[in-house]
């Protein structure tokens, strides 16, 4: 019987005791890859009472097994599935998941590079879970109650895989507050750790574990990133919504003639400036602007050659959708404005509910309100430390566009 260590004891507990029977023709999308069942696939759950979390095994209509998943009856996605077919128990399943996972990124990530994400949810085979490692620091976001109850098994492998010096947990968001779970931010193991520098690509970046988004760096977009660099030779360089300068150090490094970033954060901008010194530039080499990106756009007189649109998620909910559109053609039209004759511009949306179609859609209506032709160079998204299974389009949400201007 498979069971779950306890997220507190470490001892194991909790064997699957459930049983989750979907309706008849409504196992295709988990067969198919996609790990979310839906509340109304579900014919039922025996016992109908479960703990927030539990793990259970999945079964079609006639009784065939899935696999096995943990559940939330409470919430819209009732069932998070972690494997498929016969299992073996949660603590193995984890280290092995893990394992995995660590040996696919050693495949690919340079070895000028120790930023980068291990563990992307599903993507995985660990819904909820969210691993960065930041140099010898990890990062856990621990999103879903299945995930909440797995925590002590997922630190006692990291230890057992990586030996860092610090597990730190940074979970908030809307997902825990629809899970039923209050913010938990914590030292798993090791030492406590405010910082660390960690290096991306030969850059050294200072990691705010305190005060930084997310967990502390956006690093989806480390490839994107180095093709920022690799065109922005010569190049009069704009960093839209720049955060702690990221896309501004890549194109520096990759021999920009000039470099302005905007940001409406103060202490983003001031790492930003820390950054630059970190990697022997003075901090007056990019010209930083504390203020609304869209509107420094918009008035700017001046124009450039390479233009980095990265804007916050504007679509927080299926609510927002119609919301984002406008706002997505408002700022691609002003960057367009923005940029100079034979400019480039690398656009994107990290909105999961605003579709990677609509967003193309909505960079098309920007190129005609600002009377610009651009051709489009190549579609740009995450890099491969952050996977998506191939049957869950839902996974995908940061979407991009590199342009080019007739």
């Amino acid at each position: 019987m498979n069971s779950q260590k306890d997220s507190t004891s470490g001892h194991l507990q909790h064997p699957i005791t459930a049983r989750a029977i979907l309706k008849r023709g409504r196992e295709g999308p988990v067969r198919g890859g996609n790990p979310w069942i839906f509340s109304q696939a579900i014919e039922r759950i025996e016992p109908a009472l479960v703990e927030a979390g539990a793990l259970v095994s999945v079964h079609d209509a006639s009784g065939a097994l899935i696999g096995m998943g943990y559940c939330n009856s409470a919430t819209t996605i009732a069932i998070r599935m972690i494997a498929w077919g016969e299992t073996p128990a949660i603590d193995e399943l984890v280290a092995r998941r893990l394992k995995s996972a660590l040996a696919l990124r050693n495949r690919f990530i340079r070895d000028d590079t120790d930023a980068y994400r291990l563990v992307n949810g599903d993507g995985d085979g660990l819904s909820g879970v969210v691993v960065d490692r930041f140099s010898d620091v990890l990062v856990v976001q621990i999103l879903t109650a299945g995930a909440d109850k797995m925590r002590a098994t997922i630190v006692d492998a990291l230890n057992e895989l990586l030996h860092p010096r610090s597990i730190i947990e940074r979970s908030h968001g809307a997902v825990r507050k629809q899970e039923g779970l209050e913010d938990h931010i914590a030292v798993l193991a090791g030492e406590a750790a405010t910082e660390t520098i960690a290096v991306e690509n030969g850059i050294k970046i200072k990691i705010d574990f305190e005060h930084g988004q997310k967990t502390g760096y956006f690093l989806d977009q480390r490839d994107n990133r180095t093709k920022a660099g690799a065109i922005a030779s010569g190049a009069r360089v704009l960093d839209a919504f720049c955060y702690q300068g990221g896309f501004s150090l890549a194109a520096f490094a990759g021999g920009a003639s000039k470099v302005v970033a905007v940001d409406t954060s103060a202490r983003a901008i001031e790492i930003a400036r820390q950054n630059l010194e970190l990697n022997g530039h003075p901090a007056s080499a990019v010209e930083f602007v504390h203020g609304e990106a869209g509107k420094f756009m918009a008035e700017t007189q001046n124009r450039f050659d390479l233009i980095m649109l990265d804007p916050p998620p504007l679509a927080r909910s299926r609510g927002d959708a119609e919301r984002a559109g406008r706002l997505y053609v408002e700022l691609n039209t002003v960057a367009m404005r923005a940029l100079a004759p034979g400019g480039r511009l690398m656009t994107f949306s990290c909105s999961t509910h605003f579709r990677a179609d609509d967003f193309i859609r909505a960079v098309q209506f920007a190129a005609s309100n600002a009377g610009r032709n651009l051709r489009m160079l190549s579609h740009l998204g995450p890099g491969p430390d952050h996977p998506v299974l191939l049957g869950h389009g839902e996974g995908e949400y940061l979407t991009g566009l590199l342009l080019a201007d007739l």
